[in-house]
């Protein structure tokens, strides 16, 4: 039977992205920049964030920043030497395009993040800027190539069942688990009936091979658990931990997101997230499979 998308669901307007972390496995390059920054192809992965949000149907984008991040408010903000540079060499098309990329005048809010105390910590941050509504997060560093985008997945889902928690997810390795937030419940297609969830737990405790992939609507309700600003794994202030403290109370879903999932936040993930965006474009895949049939051979 088709789900029934109730009337006048609360809408997701606002999301958070936590984008105040050293970024210290791609040292040296993040020693002056901040990893949300790394290119793939030619936009920074912040950028491909706010697209997806916007996708959804977000109006106000909460960046929780940190020490040595000004690059990502310079980004998102005018450059008009930029544009006179361009309108000067008659290129005014590719400056439009870039305008077009930028969230308009007052919907952008920068908070701090005074120390990196975890993902949790992070959100607890914007609580005041993001008030008495739910929310989304968004993390940069994870990137998902998929038909649909995946925050916009996620929204539809919570409209169907407002007033708590989506998270998600998608199917890992066992060995895995020790990586990922894991959700544990009944599925049922693409949805899971959430009823525990786990921070990077050994495979033997794991509940599920449900990994949650840096998408999440979430009740304000979460800033209440995250209030005691108790540390979990890592010696951080885990988002999982207070999401498990409000789930006896709150309908939680998890949504299973189809697509290629990328780590960005190591070099491998985003080494593959490079060789993937550039196959998928008109503009570059002859090139970069020419590149790719040219290297030799791995040597025995």
């Amino acid at each position: 039977m088709a789900t029934q998308i109730l009337s006048n669901p609360p809408k997701i307007r606002k999301a958070v992205f936590p984008v105040g972390g050293m970024g210290t496995r791609f040292l040296p390059a993040t020693k002056a920049m901040p990893k949300e920054m790394l290119t793939v192809v030619d936009r920074p992965l912040i950028h491909y964030a706010v697209d997806e949000a916007r996708a959804a149907g977000i109006e106000e984008f909460i960046f929780v920043t940190g020490r040595g991040k000004t690059a990502i408010e310079d980004y998102f903000d005018e450059n008009y030497e930029l544009k006179a540079l361009l309108a000067n060499r008659g290129q005014q098309a590719i400056w439009e395009d870039l305008r077009r990329s930028l969230p308009q005048a007052g919907q952008v809010v920068y908070t701090r993040q005074p120390e990196p105390l975890g993902l949790g910590h992070a959100i607890w941050c914007a609580r005041h800027i993001v008030g008495n509504e739910p929310f989304a997060v968004i993390l940069a560093d994870i990137l998902i190539q998929s038909g649909k985008p995946a925050l916009q997945q996620l929204c539809d889902h919570y409209h169907t069942r407002p007033g708590g928690m989506a998270i998600a997810t998608m199917t890992i390795a066992a060995e895995d688990t020790k990586r990922f937030g894991i959700v544990g419940g009944v599925q049922t297609g693409d949805t899971i009936a959430v009823d525990a969830l786990l921070e990077k737990p050994d495979p033997a405790h794991a509940p599920s091979r449900q990994g949650i992939v840096g998408r999440y609507i979430l009740p304000p309700s979460i800033f209440a658990a995250l209030e005691s600003q108790k540390t979990g794994l890592s010696g951080e202030i885990q988002l999982t931990d207070a999401m498990a403290a409000i789930l006896p109370q709150t309908q939680t879903t998890g949504v299973v997101i189809p697509g290629q999932h990328f780590d960005c936040g190591n070099k491998i993930g985003w080494l593959q997230a490079n060789l993937a965006y550039a196959l998928a474009r008109p503009d570059l895949h002859h090139d970069v499979r020419r590149i790719l049939a040219q290297q030799p051979a791995k040597a025995a």
